[in-house]
C-alpha cells in the first residue's frame, strides 16, 4: 500500500496528472471539432506538458534544474529529461505548419518562469498576469494547435470554443490560487490575494455562468452539448464551493485537475 501511495505521489509531483488533463482537453477539442486524433501531436502535448510544468515547479533557475541533490527530485529530473527527449522526437514528426505555434507557446511558457534578461522580471511575476498566461497556453495547446493541425477554418464557433476553454481553465485555476495564496509572492497579486477567498469564489461562480451562456451563442446549438456544459458547470461550482485555504492533500492537485477527465467522459458517452 505504501509503494502504491509513493507511485501516486510521484505521478502528481512529476506533473503526469496535469499532462493527462491537457491531453483530455485536447481530445475534447477533437470531439467538438469532429476531427481525428494526431497521435504525434497528442504525445508531444503529453510529454511536453510534463517538461514545461516540471521546469516551472523545480527549475526556474538553471543550476537548480541541472544540479539536484535531493534524491526524489533527481528522480523527477530524470523523468523530465526522458520526457523532453520523447517530446522532441514527436515534435519533429509534426507537420511544419504547426511548428511556429508550438514555438510561440514554448517561448511564453519559458518566459513565464525565466526572464528574458537578468534584470527583468519573468512573466509570472507581473502582477495579475499569472492565471491568464496559464489559461492562454492551455487554450493554445488544446484548441489552437489542433485547429492549425487540421487546417480548420476559424469560424465563430471555433472562437466560442477558445473563449470557453479559456474560461474553463481560469475556473480550474482558482482553487490552486486559493490554496497557494499564503505561499505565493505578494508581487504575484493573484485574485485571492487581491480580493480574498469569498470574492474570488464569487468571480468563479460568475465565470461558470458565462461559460455555459456561451454555449447558447454558437451558430450551431446542440441540445446534448448544452446538457454536457450544465453537468460540467455543476462540477465546477461544486469544486469552487468546496475550495478553502487549508485543503485536503489531493483536493486541487488530483480532484480539481480530474474535472478535465470528466469533461472528456461526458463528451464520449453516447
Amino acid at each position: 500500500m505504501r509503494l502504491l501511495l509513493q507511485i501516486f505521489n510521484f505521478y502528481l509531483d512529476a506533473s503526469a496528472h496535469v499532462a493527462l488533463a491537457v491531453l483530455a482537453l485536447y481530445f475534447v477539442s477533437l470531439e467538438i471539432l469532429e476531427v481525428s486524433t494526431n497521435w504525434h501531436l497528442a504525445l508531444f502535448l503529453f510529454f511536453g506538458t510534463i517538461v514545461c510544468y516540471n521546469f516551472i515547479k523545480y527549475g526556474v533557475e538553471a543550476e537548480k534544474y541541472l544540479i539536484v541533490s535531493n534524491p526524489y527530485h533527481k528522480l523527477v529530473q530524470v523523468f523530465s529529461f526522458l520526457s523532453f527527449a520523447i517530446a522532441a522526437y514527436f515534435f519533429f514528426q509534426l507537420d511544419k505548419n504547426i511548428w511556429l505555434a508550438v514555438f510561440v507557446l514554448a517561448i511564453i511558457s519559458g518566459l513565464y518562469a525565466v526572464p528574458l534578461l537578468p534584470k527583468l522580471k519573468n512573466l509570472r511575476s507581473l502582477g495579475g498576469l499569472k492565471t491568464f498566461l496559464v489559461a492562454f497556453v492551455w487554450v493554445g495547446s488544446t484548441v489552437i494547435l489542433p485547429v492549425i493541425d487540421n487546417q480548420i477554418e476559424i469560424i465563430w464557433d471555433v472562437y466560442v470554443l477558445m473563449i470557453q476553454r479559456f474560461l474553463f481553465v481560469l475556473i480550474l485555476l482558482l482553487p490552486f490560487e486559493i490554496r497557494d495564496m499564503e505561499y505565493d509572492n505578494p508581487e504575484l497579486k493573484t485574485l485571492p490575494q487581491r480580493i480574498g477567498i469569498n470574492r474570488t469564489k464569487n468571480v468563479g461562480y460568475l465565470l461558470v455562468l458565462v461559460f455555459v451562456v456561451f454555449e447558447f451563442l454558437k451558430d450551431e446549438v446542440i441540445h446534448q452539448t448544452i446538457l454536457i456544459k450544465i453537468v460540467l458547470a455543476s462540477l465546477l461550482l461544486f469544486a469552487l464551493k468546496k475550495t478553502k485555504k487549508n485543503q485536503a492533500s489531493y483536493f486541487s492537485s488530483f480532484w480539481v485537475e480530474s474535472i478535465s477527465f470528466f469533461y472528456l467522459l461526458l463528451m464520449v458517452i453516447p
